[in-house]
């Protein structure tokens, strides 16, 4: 099965079954997307390990990981396009810190 996926005009939402999610920042480089989406990969495993585990707090750590990854991204938190450049730089380089540390 193959959802359609369209992108709004301005290139800031993509829309999946009628539902606008916000798209990555564009302004990532290519390695640093890769890092962080690999880090969400990783958590978000995390996520579903710990749920079938029943460990709560483990859930809870991971999930505040996904929050992370999403916010390096730029797909939550502050929308990329209100930040200036520096501050869009801020914020994947604070979510990598986090994230590798």
């Amino acid at each position: 099965m193959t959802r359609e996926v369209e992108r709004t005009d301005d290139g800031r939402y993509v829309v999946v079954d009628g539902r606008r999610w916000r798209t990555a920042d564009p302004a990532l480089p290519d390695d640093v997307r890769a890092r962080l989406l690999h880090h969400l990969g990783v958590a978000r495993s995390g996520v579903r390990t710990a749920g079938q585990a029943g460990d709560e707090a483990a859930v809870a750590a991971a999930r505040a990981r996904v929050q992370l990854g999403k916010t390096g991204l730029g797909e939550r938190g502050e929308a990329w396009w209100d930040q200036s450049d520096d501050a869009r730089r801020a914020r994947w380089e604070a979510a990598l810190r986090a994230l590798d540390g």
